[in-house]
């Protein structure tokens, strides 16, 4: 069911959505937190199907906060707010609300949020492409408990980490590390399996990629080791090698959904280790509210590692 309204208010929002979850009979508990999309009207149709796809693992109530402008330049400053209300099968397993925001309210999305938060649920805000340089001070990103960003969204994706590294506070998390979990499960399973030393690491990717940049961050952080960097055709990460004195420990992923694993001493194994979706990784994020300790030490390792550094294998996790 779908409910537009025209120059609204967020009491008249909250309204009609009350009288659409009775029109299709859906209750409004079972609702596990608020999610808050910042986008242009360019990004948002991704973005919102990514969210109703996480929805079905995360029920919410999704506010898609986008700052609109005024056709006519008599009318680009007036402040309106138009609304579209979706609930039952229109909007996944919970309820969405597309704002639509003109003039002096698009910077204020914050007084139209506000009042549509369902009550004592944590409230998480995603960025997906434009962020703020400081997520955590950001009026919205004020409100949550957990803030989304996506690095590889943007033109120079190693300047964003490394604005994400000096703006950094608890709850905030980027898309382009939780592209990472895979691949760091399966080194963390790797070093389990091979009780050596790691002198040396290579991260090989397609140039000027995030994920890549914070998973050499993440080696050098945990191993204490020195960590080139190799660009390839990509596509994204295509490969991890840890150098030991055995032997080279190899993650190959040069296309596709699956990777070849070769330790040193045993035969090589293919894994599944697919690019997964943006609903995907959304839902993955939604699983854990808390601040991930493990991104915010990556993110912040920026110095080289000195040469002569080294470290047991064990569980870099």
């Amino acid at each position: 069911m779908k409910i537009d309204l025209t120059d609204t208010t967020s009491s008249k929002i909250n309204k009609a959505i009350v009288e659409g979850r009775r029109a299709v009979g859906t209750p409004a508990v079972g609702m596990v937190l608020t999610l808050v999309i910042v986008t242009d009207e360019e990004n948002a149709y991704d973005a919102l199907k990514a969210a109703t796809e996480a929805s079905r693992e995360h029920p919410s109530r999704t506010l898609v906060a986008i700052k609109r402008h005024a056709r006519s330049p008599r009318h680009r400053h007036e402040a309106r707010l138009d609304a579209e209300v979706r609930v039952g099968s229109d909007a996944g397993s919970g309820e969405t609300v597309l704002l639509r925001m003109y003039g002096e309210l698009g910077a204020r999305a914050d007084s139209v949020v506000l009042p549509l938060l369902l009550p004592d649920a944590p409230v998480v805000v995603w960025w997906p492409v434009d962020a703020p340089a400081v997520p955590s001070k950001d009026p919205l990103g004020s409100l949550a408990l957990r803030r989304i960003t996506d690095a590889y969204a943007v033109e120079d994706p190693l300047a964003a980490v490394d604005v994400r590294a000096a703006s950094y506070a608890p709850g905030d998390t980027d898309l382009a590390w939780t592209r990472l979990t895979p691949w760091r499960s399966m080194l963390a399973a790797a070093l389990d399996q091979a009780p050596v030393t790691v002198v040396s690491a290579a991260v090989e990717s397609e140039p000027d990629n995030p994920s890549a940049e914070l998973l050499a961050r993440w080696l050098e952080d945990r191993l204490r080791v020195p960590v080139e960097r190799v660009a390839t055709a990509g596509p994204v990460v295509t490969a991890v090698r840890l150098g030991t004195p055995d032997g080279e420990i190899r993650i190959d992923r040069p296309e596709g959904p699956v990777a070849r694993l070769s330790i040193p001493g045993q035969p090589s194994r293919v894994l599944a280790l697919k690019v997964r979706t943006t609903a995907e990784l959304i839902a993955e994020e939604l699983r854990r509210l808390d601040p991930d300790e493990i991104y915010a030490s990556a993110l912040r390792t920026t110095s080289p590692i000195p040469a002569h550094a080294g470290a047991s294998s064990g569980n870099p996790t």
